[in-house]
């Protein structure tokens, strides 16, 4: 920690150590940071276009200037690929590769293997003709007979791999309205898989074709003081065992799925302070094996499908022994928690679950037979 304070680089404005308002110049002065061991990237005020993701390593900070700070994905892009690209390859073969150029964003799919951890991502490296090469081997056998696509959906910001890795202080526009759509598991405005000790604060994230923050497989990430609109998929999705985050003090307004979705084997997660409302499906939903967590003092308001949506689970899989302390749930379609088979012994206490008049929510809990112990 005293050697990241005692290092920094700066990219956007003329008289940073890499200027640019790119992807280019802000990668270029992590990369700056990662060869002396890590250190904070500093980040002028301004719209920086974005056609790469954001590669951060361990030990380095990105810090903005505040919201005015902009990463901006620039339009999107994308092409049927004519030949198949298998697992392992490092190329792909496409109809039209007039819009894609070295260090942009890819992602592989074709329409058996288009969600969850079935597309592939990867930067791309060198356009040869109609052929594309990248720095990441293809994770499935994709066919060029069952829609296979590549387009240029990207994290806007990626840390693979990592620990204590920081991101604070900067805006994200997704730019949705001129991009292809990419899951959650795979990315996200801001993306962090196999990652540790990280913490992302202050960011706020707009409008991406996607999850706005996702990370999986993890350990003690912190999500503090967000705010996360307009995203295409959930506002916040921690998923694949990750285990003791810290989500406090976010806001997630309308967006597309849930507010905050739980994924599977998410366990002792503190969930405190969040305002959740209008998403489209659900305020929380919470399914397999996520249990022991703590969720305290949220507004969980005006959602879809429910304020928390238990997704159905199998007696061994379920989402238990949670606890839900002083949570305002109201206003909601539904119930304020929708409990489906298979998850047990979630303690509720001094909820307010109501509905204010609105006529939407219903009741206050519904559990399905099969779903035990939600004492009250």
């Amino acid at each position: 920690m005293l050697r990241n304070r005692a290092i920094e680089v700066t990219a956007g404005g003329s008289q940073s150590d890499y200027p640019g308002f790119t992807s280019m110049a802000i990668q270029m002065a992590v990369d700056e940071a990662t060869s002396r061991g890590g250190g904070i990237v500093r980040l002028d005020k301004g719209v920086y276009d974005i056609y790469g993701p954001i590669r951060l390593t361990d030990r380095v900070t990105l810090a903005g200037a505040g919201p005015e700070t902009v990463l901006r994905k620039t339009d999107g892009f994308k092409s049927p690929f004519i030949v198949d690209a298998d697992y392992g390859e490092l190329r792909v073969e496409v109809a039209d590769a007039s819009g894609f150029r070295v260090g942009m964003g890819l992602q592989i799919f074709d329409e058996s293997q288009k969600w969850g951890w079935d597309e592939s991502t990867a930067t791309i490296t060198a356009v040869d003709g109609n052929v594309l090469r990248f720095d990441r081997h293809l994770e499935r056998d994709y066919r060029a007979d069952d829609g296979g696509m590549a387009t240029n959906a990207c994290p806007i910001i990626e840390a693979v791999d990592v620990e204590q890795v920081r991101v604070r202080d900067l805006a994200i526009d997704g730019n949705k309205a001129a991009n292809e759509p990419i899951g959650g598991c795979r990315a996200g405005g801001i993306y962090l898989k196999k990652a540790r000790d990280c913490m992302i604060e202050r960011v706020f994230v707009r409008d991406f074709n996607g999850d706005g923050i996702s990370w999986q497989i993890t350990e003690n990430i912190s999500v503090l003081h967000c705010d996360v609109r307009g995203c295409t998929g959930s506002g916040l999705h921690p998923g694949a065992g990750s285990h003791s985050s810290r989500v406090k003090d976010n806001t997630c307004i309308g967006n597309g799925t849930a507010g905050l979705f739980i994924c599977w084997r998410v366990q002792f997660g503190e969930f405190e302070r969040n305002v959740l409302e209008h998403n489209a499906v659900s305020g929380i939903s919470i399914g397999h094996k996520d249990s022991d967590n703590r969720f305290a003092d949220n507004v969980i308001r005006g959602n879809g499908n429910s304020g928390v949506y238990f997704r159905p689970e199998n007696a061994s899989n379920g989402a238990n022994r949670n606890k839900w302390l002083r949570n305002v749930i109201e206003d909601n379609d539904g119930f304020g928690f929708f409990v489906n088979a298979g998850s047990i012994d979630n303690e509720l206490k001094d909820n307010l679950i109501r509905d204010t008049g609105a006529g939407r929510q219903t009741g206050d809990v519904w559990l399905a037979e099969g779903a035990d112990r939600f004492p009250a």
